[in-house]
């Protein structure tokens, strides 16, 4: 089977259950930013040595699938019977995750400029990346019907991608670069 189809070549494409929208669709642009979220994390798990952490986005990664896939399938589609919903007790466990780990850290004072130890730095990007995914699901459903446990989730990921990026410079000893306005350097 060839990897190229040609199908696309107009500026279109196909949705799950076979519908033709085009590549600028807000759809599309929800499910392509979740995907670029979910390579974001691949970069993060190609340097991360937390087994920990990397165990938490090996499961991020594969429910930010499904996120993608019930971005990618309009409600009322036949397809959509074949993708797992996107599920509150993501939320709850992303909640639990994010609660366990910043009783590890110190308390946060003050804004925190993105960086530190690689990973870090990833997971700040990352996180960024987790904040457009959401603005764009927001978009769609200002016109589409989509699964509030999606937009919590995201909302959610985006938060423990900022905490999980504090706990890679905590645990790596790494002090975190605070931020001070023009006046205070």
């Amino acid at each position: 089977m060839k990897i190229y189809t040609k199908t696309g070549d107009a500026g279109e494409t196909g949705l799950f259950g076979g519908a033709r929208v085009s590549k600028g669709d807000r759809r599309v642009e929800a499910y392509g930013e979740v995907d670029e979220l979910n390579a974001a994390l691949g970069v993060v798990r190609a340097q991360v040595e937390d087994p920990e952490l990397d165990r938490h986005l090996a499961r991020i990664q594969d429910e930010l699938f499904c996120v993608g896939a019930e971005l990618a399938t309009p409600h009322g589609a036949k397809a959509r019977s074949a993708i797992p919903p996107v599920d509150a007790a993501w939320v709850e466990r992303l909640e639990a995750a994010i609660d366990a780990w910043d009783a590890e850290l110190p308390p946060l004072r003050q804004f925190v400029l993105p960086g530190g130890t690689r990973t870090a730095a990833a997971l700040h990007l990352a996180r960024c990346v987790c904040r457009r995914a959401e603005r764009r699901v927001v978009a769609l459903a200002a016109e589409a019907e989509v699964a509030p446990a999606t937009l919590a989730y995201l909302n959610r990921l985006s938060d423990l991608l900022f905490v999980a990026a504090r706990l890679a410079n905590h645990r790596a000893g790494r002090a975190e670069a605070p931020w001070a306005p023009r006046g205070d350097r």
